[in-house]
């Protein structure tokens, strides 16, 4: 017999939900085959088999929480699935007792018949009103549908009322609504949220960004760069190193606020939200001012792709600096981001949208996209938090400035 085992559950995670399992009692497993799926505040975890066997037992039920250490059920090792039970064997059937025989019943007198043949002439007014002639009872010789039969016929449908539709019976209240408990990784995020906006005193400013020449940098040099690099050129690595030149500009929203003390971070691990079908998380990328613009794309591509599969660790979930989220793919055009406690400061960025702008003294037609700096007040001040945007649109709108580290 072996145990299945709650794992480890990472750094300050103290318990999990058991979300679903892959088995029933009485199937066959496989050793490293995944049986049960928990979910943490902050990642799922997928627990395998720890034998080849049978499932025997399961201790922890879909929906119940469990500790580190917990045993979730048991495998008997090299045991064969459990068989359907043989049905029984079908009793023999009685033998039929003679029924007794009825006595003769008299000739009734002859009546219509429906779905007698027609008569030449009914046979065309049946075809010329689409009758149903099967309905129709003759009253000719040997239950021939006569004409007459037919003109009744479809006088009687003429004469016929119109059928009255039965009234809709009222909806039930359960057909109207579904209630679906929150997962543990849907109620994390509500209290980390709600929990951001009771302590920091939250502030968003907002500038707009001209994505012209970025979008041209881009255009030129996208097929090179993922020919040369194997990963293809976005916006976020540009926007993750003009947020990364920023913070270095104004340290303030780089930092946090622990008790009465200030904590100013000298590295640069930014968050990037992802949208997935559990709900967003932010995984960080570690020290991303040292890496290129290709490297942010390859950290980036491959968190998102753990993140879609359920695989990120908990590690890849901690210690973040500073957080971009990109409400633009889904069309958002403009909005507040909250912030990502115990951050200081979250940047927004949204969907690019032609507009008309005044150039050199000229109305022009421009890519622009709005930018919200969501950030705590007491570290940020309002020059700062504007000082940040406008670093962050000069490096977006002169791309040179990222090569130049200005």
């Amino acid at each position: 017999m072996a145990d299945i085992m709650t794992p480890a559950l990472g750094e300050s995670v103290t318990e999990a939900t058991v979300a679903r399992w892959a088995k029933k009692p009485g199937e066959a497993v496989r050793k490293d085959e995944i049986l049960v799926e928990l979910e943490t505040d902050k990642v799922s975890l997928e627990v395998a088999a720890p034998a080849d066997g049978v499932l025997e037992s399961i201790s922890a039920e879909e929906g119940a929480t469990v500790e580190p250490g917990a045993i979730l059920g048991r495998v008997t090792e090299g045991g064969a699935a459990a068989k359907p039970a043989a049905a029984p064997a079908a009793a023999a059937p009685a033998p039929k007792a003679e029924a007794p025989k009825p006595a003769p019943a008299p000739t009734p007198a002859p009546a219509p018949v429906a779905g007698a043949p027609l008569a030449p002439s009914a046979q065309r007014i049946v075809a010329e009103n689409n009758l149903d002639a099967g309905a129709i009872a003759g009253s000719g010789k040997g239950g021939r549908v006569t004409k007459g039969d037919a003109i009744a016929a479809l006088e009687a449908r003429a004469n016929a009322p119109a059928p009255v539709a039965a009234p809709a019976a009222p909806r039930a209240i359960h057909e109207l609504e579904q209630r679906v408990r929150m997962t543990r990784l849907r109620q994390t995020i509500a209290r980390r949220l709600k929990e951001a906006q009771n302590a920091a005193a939250m502030l968003t400013t907002f500038n707009e960004v001209d994505m012209t020449a970025v979008m041209a940098l881009r255009n030129q040099y996208k097929d090179v760069f993922e020919k040369s690099h194997g990963v293809k050129l976005g916006f976020m690595s540009f926007f993750v190193k003009a947020v990364i030149q920023a913070l270095k500009h104004v340290p303030d929203v780089n930092a946090e606020i622990e008790g009465t003390d200030i904590i100013y971070k000298n590295h640069y691990d930014i968050g990037v939200a992802v949208g997935t079908e559990k709900g967003l998380v932010v995984p960080v990328v570690r020290d991303a001012d040292a890496m290129s613009l290709a490297g942010v794309e390859k950290a980036i591509g491959a968190l998102g792709k753990k993140a879609r599969d359920g695989q990120l660790a908990m590690d890849d979930l901690q210690g973040g600096t500073f957080t971009i989220s990109n409400g633009g793919v889904y069309g958002s055009l403009m909005s507040t981001p909250i912030l990502n406690a115990p951050q200081s400061g979250i940047l927004g960025m949204h969907k690019i949208q032609d507009r008309p702008m005044a150039v050199n003294g000229q109305v022009v037609i421009r890519p622009m996209m709005y930018l919200a700096l969501s950030y705590d007040h007491r570290v940020v001040d309002g020059q700062g938090a504007v000082t940040f945007l406008v670093k962050v649109k000069e490096a977006i709108e002169d791309p040179q400035r990222l090569l130049l580290d200005l």
